[in-house]
């Protein structure tokens, strides 16, 4: 029945209210905590970074089929199996065999019990292949092998990407996957893309070693250079301590001498092997490497047994920032390169606004003035409700501080249309009613009755497109499937609880007036 308790006329008042004050918080700032909120404006509107990466995965296959060799000897030492002649190759390992072990050989790399198939129980297939051929083998990755690596390469990358752009502060960025070897980054009002370019383009894989004169040093040696390119020092292979042994790092200044360092802490692990390092290393010069390059390399004067130390190096603040913030975040493991970049102004954003803003008028316009034409008073309430619609819908948004796009207005303005042409349905079922209905109290409440299942499956189809593309689509696919799916819930409140309540108060003032519509 066209009834409304004074409590729902409250409820759905108040409702309407809190909403208003919820989109007017977004030009007018208030004092409340509950009306501090914003809706963040995404890419396309308030400029910002856009970055393509790709995963360089050569460097990740190299060095697991490089660890897999160490299994691989170790394996058939146990085993009693001779193997000769290993040797990495071309993204494979080669090793060679008696023939009396061939078969022992071949049998191992197919048992699916074997350490050398720690792969097999979880995905039912081999991460290696392995090619006999008189008595060489060669062994590299299977094509499930290479999927799976790509895929735990580029989760693990997504992870410290996300780690390291959120320490930035940026703004509700986007982080999506692409493939199985790139990820999309959006960085909307993002100041300085030189520096995310930078921190991101880093791999951070942190290392202590030890200097050294020995060129045969049993470990193994190498030359480095410094971050300066000028001079280079020759150190160990051997690695006292990762970057994994890392709890935290922050920059700070050094009150004895005054200049910019980088603080660590170590875990209990790292600890007890630095604290051994430095107690047998006095005197010795320990290198700190950074993607191969080295930092700084002091000279350890005393055992250093509490955990923590420092990095120096000349560093600028913001550079100590950074580096702590690369070292907090984790090393990537696979180098991450640059495919595309694209930077959008925030003229140009402001320029979408404008034209998405002014897109939205417009057609309001011309729907508030035909529906008020066409309906007359009614057309009034239905445009009242529209309006509310709105305030409601940005409100939602401004809630959960949701991404504004481009896409976002375009549902917003379809969320108009929706909405009116609910109305329209209503309207047009009570003009058929009231051809058979002298009172006009049975007439609207037949009209509204009798077309809800129309309205309700429009809506709820449109529902369900907004779904699969919010959760199957990414980027602007999104921000319209959000607005839009929102949308959908508000024009149902403005129709059947703002629309209807103001439908009511006219009704029963003019129940006996003919010609009401």
């Amino acid at each position: 029945m066209l009834y409304f308790s004074k409590l729902r006329i409250i409820l759905v008042t108040l409702v309407s209210l809190f909403f208003v004050l919820l989109t007017i918080s977004n030009f007018i700032k208030f004092e409340s905590n509950y009306l501090n909120k914003r809706i963040n404006l995404g890419l396309d509107l308030q400029g910002g970074s856009y970055l393509l990466l790709e995963i360089d995965n050569s460097p990740v296959i190299e060095q697991k089929l490089q660890n897999f060799s160490i299994t691989i000897r170790n394996f058939f030492k146990d085993k009693n199996i001779r193997i000769k002649n290993l040797k990495f190759l071309d993204e494979s390992i080669s090793f060679t065999t008696d023939q009396e072990y061939k078969d022992e050989v071949l049998n191992a790399f197919q048992d699916k019990e074997s350490v050398l198939n720690p792969y097999y129980p979880r995905f039912k297939s081999h991460q290696f292949n392995i090619q006999e051929e008189n008595n060489y083998f060669i062994v590299n990755y299977s094509k499930q092998g290479i999927v799976e690596l790509k895929t735990s390469s580029q989760d693990q990358a997504l992870e410290i990407v996300r780690r390291r752009v959120d320490e930035i502060g940026t703004n509700e960025p986007n982080i999506l996957k692409r493939g199985n070897d790139r990820i999309l980054v959006e960085l909307p009002g993002l100041d300085d893309p030189m520096r995310i370019k930078k921190l991101l383009g880093k791999t951070a894989n942190l290392t202590f070693r030890f200097v050294t004169n020995n060129t045969k040093d049993s470990f193994g040696a190498e030359k480095l250079k410094f971050e300066n390119d000028q001079e280079e020092a020759v150190v160990s292979k051997r690695i006292i301590l990762s970057g994994d042994n890392l709890l935290d790092a922050q920059p700070r200044m050094d009150s004895q001498t005054n200049e910019t360092v980088v603080s660590f802490t170590l875990d209990r692990v790292g600890a007890k092997r630095f604290g051994k390092a430095t107690s047998t290393g006095i005197g010795k010069q320990l290198a700190i490497v950074l993607d191969g390059k080295i930092i700084s390399a002091p000279v350890i004067r005393d055992t250093i047994a509490s955990g923590s130390g420092q990095i120096s190096g000349g560093f600028t603040f913001q550079s100590a920032t950074d580096l702590a913030l690369l070292l907090r975040s984790g090393a990537l493991p696979a180098p991450l390169n640059i495919i595309e970049e694209r930077t959008v102004g925030p003229d140009l954003g402001q320029d979408s606004i404008n034209a998405g803003i002014m897109a939205l008028i417009i057609g309001f316009i011309l729907v508030i003035t035909f529906i008020f034409v066409k309906y007359r008073i009614f057309g009034l309430i239905t445009n009242i409700a529209l309006i509310l619609n709105l305030f409601l819908l940005i409100g939602i948004l401004t809630i959960f501080e949701a991404t504004l796009t481009l896409p976002g207005i375009a549902g917003i303005i379809l969320t108009v249309g929706m909405a009116v042409d609910a109305n329209v349905l209503i309207f047009e079922r009570i003009k058929e009613e009231l051809k058979d209905e002298k009172n006009n109290l049975i007439a609207f409440d037949s009209g509204y009755t009798k077309s809800r299942t129309a309205i309700l499956d429009a809506n709820i189809t449109t529902l369900l497109a907004a779904m699969i593309l919010f959760f199957m689509g990414s980027g602007p696919i999104k921000g319209f499937s959000l607005t839009l799916g929102v949308g959908i819930f508000t024009t149902l409140f403005s129709v059947y609880f703002i629309a209807r309540l103001l439908t009511v108060i006219y009704i029963s003032k003019n129940k006996d007036k003919e010609g009401l519509i």
